[in-house]
């Protein structure tokens, strides 16, 4: 089970922990023909190699406790081994630049030429002419992409998989919540929905 070979995309987007605006982006792909209300169970496969140079272990664990919540919620329950399902998690970041223009500018239009008061000759309205600068500022900063496959353990492939990308804060402030609401946003597209929202 645990060699199981990871489908990791090549994304060129980015994620965490999450400003909490409208930046986060998030994408998905699953398996139609699979009924994923047969699974009861799952394991964690572990995060990807290569993850921990992008994620520190604090932020590994809120991660993986946000994602057994969800799948709670959701009537699944963790199991270390032998799960029917097998979750794998993945961490990548990219940095950036930003790059924003700014237009500043003046219309001069043509004036009079006629004598004062009317009077001398009334020759009409010369040209007008206008003039504009733009200057261009970069910005520089960092994406992170989280991403989520799910396995079935028993067919051994890929059923599911979801993927969040945001700008990074470095603030530890919040972070905790940010990471709580970027996995919501994910398992939003996940297709068995809460045992509280089926209920209604």
């Amino acid at each position: 089970m645990k060699r199981l070979s990871l489908i990791l995309l090549g994304v060129l987007m980015g994620m965490i922990f999450l400003p909490g605006c409208s930046t986060l982006k998030v994408n998905y792909d699953y398996d139609k023909n699979v009924n994923f209300d047969q699974y009861k169970t799952y394991e964690f496969y572990g995060w990807a190699k290569g993850s921990e140079k992008n994620i520190n272990s604090l932020d590994r664990e809120r991660v993986q406790k946000a994602f057994v919540n969800e799948f709670k919620k959701r009537g699944m329950t963790y199991v270390k081994d032998h799960g029917d399902l097998i979750v794998s998690l993945f961490f990548v970041t990219r940095e950036k630049t930003e790059t924003t223009a700014h237009t500043t500018g003046a219309g001069v239009y043509g004036g009079y030429y006629g004598g004062y008061y009317g009077y001398g000759p009334r020759w009409g309205w010369g040209p007008g002419f206008t003039y504009s600068t733009t200057t261009y500022t970069q910005h520089e900063y960092k994406e992170g992409t989280l991403i989520v496959n799910v396995f079935d353990a028993k067919a051994k492939k890929l059923i599911w998989e979801g993927i969040a990308t945001d700008v990074l804060k470095e603030k530890p402030e919040g972070r905790e919540e940010r990471i709580k609401r970027a996995v919501a946003k994910i398992m939003e597209n996940y297709p068995v929905k809460p045992l509280n929202e089926k209920k209604k």
